[in-house]
């Protein structure tokens, strides 16, 4: 055997161990996928979200995150929710796939919710998820920058895990509280093939204040508690004119600083952007990050529907 060649080959597969393995113990492996809009599709972290919008609602939200290096985290996701007998009870389904390099997450969540009304505008929702998350890792799609022939590039690692998550939430017409684990399930990392803890504890609240009749004024925080990572937090502040335009912005700890502008279309139409300015570690070369939401409401002319909902 050529020596240069062995060596070659060597260093490939330690590279490749290395990074498979580093990617793991960073937090890609988790379940939840990462947004920033998060405070416009909370059941993406709680499904007892799941109807609570009082129409049915199609959602999409597509995330580029760290644009100066190749391979970086991308996720897109599409949901659709509503509720039903009366609003006494939510369904949900949402639908993910979570990348980076070589490595990806595709998710499939199913949704229950029921709720109560606790007082003359207030809710109490309990709800529940159970899903599927397939991570696969593509040694096929380095092929054609190493050895084609290289076996290490010629096989594929692929693994299922099952899904069970369960949350609280409760609102009003200004305030809302949440607290949901996403996945009490330990899932089975795709190279090891030995199980992980990736529980989760998320705890979001918000609440709109009227500054006058045109301006509306949100302040919300996503607080995030992971197995082996310290807590994390998200504080975020929008401002909302008639209605219609809302600009914002928002303080990762330790990652990023956001800003984000959303626009009311129409009654059923809405569109947002976020731009994610990175200040973790990776900062001189990670780049920034982009995110856009897209969430159509289908019934939303109805009489008995809000026309306008900040979360």
């Amino acid at each position: 055997m050529n020596n240069k060649y062995f060596k070659n080959s060597l260093l490939k597969k330690l590279v490749i161990i290395f990074l498979i393995s580093f990617i793991s113990k960073q937090g890609f492996s988790q379940n939840q996928p990462m947004y920033s809009q998060y405070m416009f599709n909370m059941m993406s972290a709680n499904p007892a979200y799941a109807g609570s919008r009082g129409a049915i609602s199609l959602n999409y939200f597509g995330r580029a995150q760290w644009s100066g290096i190749a391979g970086s985290p991308t996720t897109n996701a599409i949901s659709i929710d509503g509720s039903t007998l009366n609003g006494k009870f939510g369904l949900g389904v949402q639908l993910y796939n979570d990348k980076i390099g070589v490595y990806s997450n595709n998710v499939s969540n199913f949704m229950f919710s029921t709720r109560v009304r606790v007082s003359d505008n207030g809710i109490l929702s309990g709800g529940i998820q159970l899903g599927m998350m397939n991570s696969r890792i593509d040694f096929t799609s380095v092929q054609n920058v190493y050895d084609g022939n290289d076996k290490v590039f010629q096989e594929n690692m692929n693994k299922w895990s099952s899904i069970f998550g369960a949350g609280l939430f409760y609102n009003n017409d200004k305030f809302y509280v949440g607290l949901s684990t996403p996945n009490l399930l330990n899932t089975v990392d795709v190279y090891s093939k030995n199980p992980k803890n990736n529980s989760q504890i998320f705890l979001a609240s918000g609440y709109v204040f009227d500054i006058d009749e045109d301006f509306k004024f949100k302040p919300s925080t996503l607080i995030k508690m992971s197995s082996g990572a310290p807590v994390e937090f998200d504080i975020n502040a929008n401002v909302w004119y008639k209605n219609i335009f809302g600009v914002g912005a928002a303080l990762r700890t330790g990652d990023a600083y956001v800003g984000m502008a959303e626009v009311q279309v129409t009654k059923q139409l809405r569109i947002g952007y976020a731009y994610d300015y990175t200040i973790s570690a990776l900062k001189t070369f990670a780049g920034s990050s982009n995110e856009v939401m897209l969430r159509y409401e289908f019934g939303k002319e109805s009489k008995n529907v809000k026309s306008t909902r900040y979360f």
